[in-house]
């Protein structure tokens, strides 16, 4: 039924409310008008179907109204249950959390509460609104031990938080409404995985529950509608409703609760530009800083105009935000700095700031490209590519943010190929082009630690939560022998750690209830309760004790006393480090030493590389006339005179001697994660065909074999399908790619998040080392004794996932496979192949050269070949 004829259903049920326009929805539309807005029709649908009971999906471009077109349904029926002055006498209004708003970033939680406590406060309601979220203040925490207010805003993290409270069943026994924020960022991660669970469990709870996704870049709106709401359990039809014949142990196959998805007309036109530089000459070959296009930009910049800066990672951000400082230092206390790591007092002085206009310039990573809303905002800036169609979309979505209103992105390149992915992404979102995000996987660790949450928050019946867990669309397959294990293992520690009492978490009751009695182990659990993993972090405080904020551990165990480094936008001198603090001062000396936090670069998305490919083979045939191709034109024209340029229905290898070896490129366009796993691949398979050791090199574009061997790999690739097979994927890439060892290091997030190894202790802090070595220590201990424990074959699942991209992977055998595979002979490596040159010196280990003098030699080389350089190519035989 669509959500027009569920509203026309509604009304007819109601024509006594609706007519005399006093009910909720009548009370919100007049004060829409109070505030000279009319509502947009997908708004009123969305209303409509949340008045008629319907979950699923509002997706709409950023800044088109999304949350109100959520929220003001389920507060109109909120509405509808208090006591006006003409009810009966005896009318009450029972108090208790009705709209549970969930949002991925804490950061953005204040924000969302002034959003929705506007038109309550300005309706003069006596309904509540609040946050639960990690930076909630204590006091606030403890108003609501007893009861939540009627509104209340929190993350994935803290719900499940609740859900761990004795009297959890109770706290939502009024709920009507939950609303998930940004739910393209959720879905497929492991936050959303935990999500997920939790909404199972509020379902049981509370089997009429709505469930609403808001989001406005997704690729398949309509099944990230069914993965939120989930599917219906064995013994419940598709609404829920449990069937009183059903039998226990019935395995049917899951079905699909309904999801409704709204869309909006909304058009808000996106614009792609590009800061060109003066001359691609000064553009550097790799890398992603992108300090060269500094002065330009900053003559683009004026603090009088509210603007974002995105950059791609935290180390980014802070090199940035240090030079834009440096050579406009008359722009000083208008030019601020947003990260994650950054103390909360700071980013929420930054976020105020740019809402009041105290801040012209703020120079931030994905920490603020979600959920805020910025109006004075009116001009983004990005830093490097995106490396995704959707993250560009989101982030130039910041910009003007109102309905209707353009968005508008000036892309900064950090090197000259950044320039032909920034013109593939305009071209692409053009064509209406935008990544797929990928479901939710069958994630055990988080399993492990839902069983040990729903214990510690009143305990359960295993059969009962077996079927409550299966309703969740990420475990709709879930196999009870695999339930079974999980739940030994939260009992008795399984097979392998029952000789240890703390793997004893969850103790069965004489009554069938499972439940946490001891209080140090439920102390622990929401400690650690969550599924964002990263190496320990220490504190970063001034001498004087002022905190700046949080940087890994590794970087900070790496610094001597007095080295100095970049961090919250001051440059600091390292003292020392006292109680997992790093202590630190101001330091006199200027330095470019930045933290680096491990995971944070993006690689290059499928929709953006198909795009990028097109766009080459389009330049290749003079059929291209975007700004950027025209700007780096002289590269093109390089790689056209001295190899050729990839088609798009073709994968160029090129292969070149040089006193270092031999040579081979090859360029499937891919990203930095498939090409790892390729490389590592076609390096086995190749040594399996003429013994050799190589060098291997990635980028987003391609890959370089160098070996000091003389056979003639570079024709093999060229003529060799079977190098290409997706048969035996799975062992080769063991084989080749130490698989084991990432697989160890991959547990430690599983047993993190498992509770097998708490980041946090109940009585101490942890140093990451000492969690890497009980992991390992757990991971071998398993490997030995339980080599088939569905832990282990995670964690190599989650390798080959999340380090190979597999499945992407397997998909790029195929095509190079299938296309052709011309192959080009070069004396010296040519305008592709120089950044992987380039990648490859900036990492040996040593030298006695610097990085800039090596280059140098080769530029000078290839110089010097050029006027008497041949080009042969070579057709592959496929």
């Amino acid at each position: 039924m669509s959500a027009v004829t569920r509203r026309g259903r509604a009304m007819e049920q109601h024509p006594t409310e609706q007519a005399a326009g006093d009910d909720g929805l009548g009370r919100i539309e007049r004060w829409f008008a109070s505030r000279g807005w009319t509502p947009f029709e997908y708004q009123r649908r969305a209303w409509a179907a949340s008045r008629d009971g319907a979950s699923g999906l509002i997706h709409v471009p950023t800044g088109a109204g999304k949350t109100y077109a959520a929220y003001l349904g389920p507060l109109s029926r909120v509405i509808d249950a208090l006591p006006r002055a003409a009810s009966p006498r005896g009318h009450h209004f029972e108090r208790g959390l009705r709209i549970l708003f969930v949002t991925p970033l804490r950061a953005v939680a204040r924000d969302c509460e002034l959003a929705l406590r506007q038109p309550i406060d300005d309706l003069e309601l006596p309904l509540k609104v609040g946050s639960r979220t990690g930076d909630t203040p204590a006091r606030e925490r403890a108003s609501q031990r007893e009861r939540l207010p009627e509104v209340l805003v929190t993350t994935p993290e803290s719900l499940s938080l609740l859900l761990c409270r004795p009297t959890a069943r109770a706290l939502f026994e009024r709920l009507d409404t939950v609303i998930v924020d940004e739910w393209h960022e959720l879905m497929p991660t492991k936050r959303g995985v935990q999500t997920e669970l939790a909404l199972a469990r509020l379902r049981r709870w509370r089997p009429e529950l709505r469930i609403w996704a808001l989001s406005a870049t997704l690729a398949k709106p309509q099944d990230a509608a069914r993965q939120l709401v989930g599917v219906a359990s064995d013994t419940s039809d598709a609404n829920g409703a449990r069937h009183a014949s059903a039998t226990r142990g019935a395995s049917a196959a899951p079905r699909p609760r309904e999801a409704t998805v709204i869309e909006g007309g909304i058009d808000r036109p996106v614009r792609v530009t590009s800061l060109l530089p003066e001359s691609i000459e000064r553009m550097p070959w790799s890398g992603h800083m992108g300090m060269a296009m500094l002065e330009p930009l900053c003559d683009r910049l004026d603090p009088a105009v509210s603007t974002l800066i995105f950059t791609n990672t935290r180390s980014q951000a802070e090199r940035w935000f240090a030079e834009i400082t440096r050579v406009r230092p008359e722009w000083h206390g208008r030019v601020a700095l947003h990260h994650g790591s950054i103390d909360q007092s700071v980013r929420r002085r930054v976020e105020a700031g740019i809402k009041s206009g105290a801040f012209g310039i703020v120079v931030a990573t994905s920490s603020l490209d979600l959920g805020v809303d910025f109006a004075p905002v009116e001009r983004v800036v990005q830093i490097g590519s995106p490396k995704g169609i959707a993250r560009l979309l989101q982030r130039a979505g910041r910009s003007a943010h109102r309905p209707g209103a353009a968005c508008e992105v000036l892309c900064v390149p950090t090197h000259a190929m950044e320039l032909f992915e920034i013109a593939a992404a305009r071209q692409a979102i053009a064509r209406g082009e935008i990544e797929s995000r990928p479901g939710g996987s069958l994630a055990l660790d988080c399993l492990v630690q839902h069983l040990v949450t729903i214990a510690t928050g009143g305990g359960f019946i295993a059969d009962e939560l077996f079927d409550e867990v299966r309703t969740a669309h990420s475990f709709r397959n879930l196999e009870r022998s695999d339930f079974n294990w999980a739940l030994s293992l939260v009992t008795d520690g399984g097979r392998t750690l029952g000789a240890y009492e703390r793997f004893r978490r969850v103790r069965r009751e004489p009554d069938g209830m499972h439940r946490v009695r001891d209080a140090r182990v439920a102390r622990s659990h929401r400690l650690n309760v969550g599924t964002i993993t990263s190496e320990a972090v220490l504190t970063v405080a001034m001498a004087g004790g002022r905190r700046l904020g949080s940087i890994e551990e590794d970087f900070i165990l790496r610094l001597s006393p007095g080295d100095a480094f970049v961090f919250a936008g001051r440059t600091l001198e390292f003292v020392r480090v006292h109680e997992m603090r790093a202590i630190v001062r101001r330091a006199r000396k200027r330095t470019t030493l930045t933290p680096r936090w491990a995971g944070s670069r993006f690689p290059l998305s499928t929709a953006l590389s198909f795009a990028l490919r097109r766009l080459l083979d389009a330049a290749a045939h003079g059929e291209n006339d975007e700004p950027e191709v025209e700007a780096a034109r002289s590269v093109l024209d390089a790689q056209a005179r001295l190899s050729r340029i990839p088609r798009s229905n073709e994968t160029l290898i090129e292969s070149c001697t040089t006193e270092e070896g031999q040579h081979v490129f090859i360029y499937p366009f891919e990203g930095r994660l498939v090409h790892e796993g390729l490389g590592a691949l076609l390096a086995l398979r190749l040594g399996r065909l003429h013994r050799a050791t190589f060098v291997i090199t990635m980028n987003d574009y391609g890959i370089e074999l160098l070996t000091s061997s003389t056979h003639d790999f570079a024709s093999l690739m060229a003529e060799r399908r079977e190098l290409y097979t997706t048969d035996g994927l799975v062992e080769d890439l063991r084989a080749a790619a130490n698989a084991g060892e990432l697989s160890s290091r991959q547990f430690r997030e599983i047993a993190r998040i498992a509770g097998l190894v708490p980041q946090r202790d109940v009585y101490s802090e942890r140093l990451a080392r000492q969690i890497q070595a009980s992991a390992s220590l757990l991971f071998e201990v398993f490997r030995d004794f339980e080599p088939s424990n569905p832990l282990l074959q995670q964690s190599e699942r989650e390798v080959l996932d999340r380090h190979f991209e597999e499945g992407r992977l397997a998909r790029t055998l195929e095509r190079l496979a299938r296309e052709p595979r011309p192959l080009v002979r070069l004396s010296t490596p040519g305008p592709l192949s120089f950044p992987l040159v380039a990648a490859r010196i900036g990492t040996t280990a040593l030298s006695t050269e610097t990085l800039r003098d090596r280059l140098a030699a080769i530029v000078n080389e290839r110089a010097a070949a050029v006027p008497r350089r041949r080009r042969r190519v070579v057709r592959s035989a496929v």
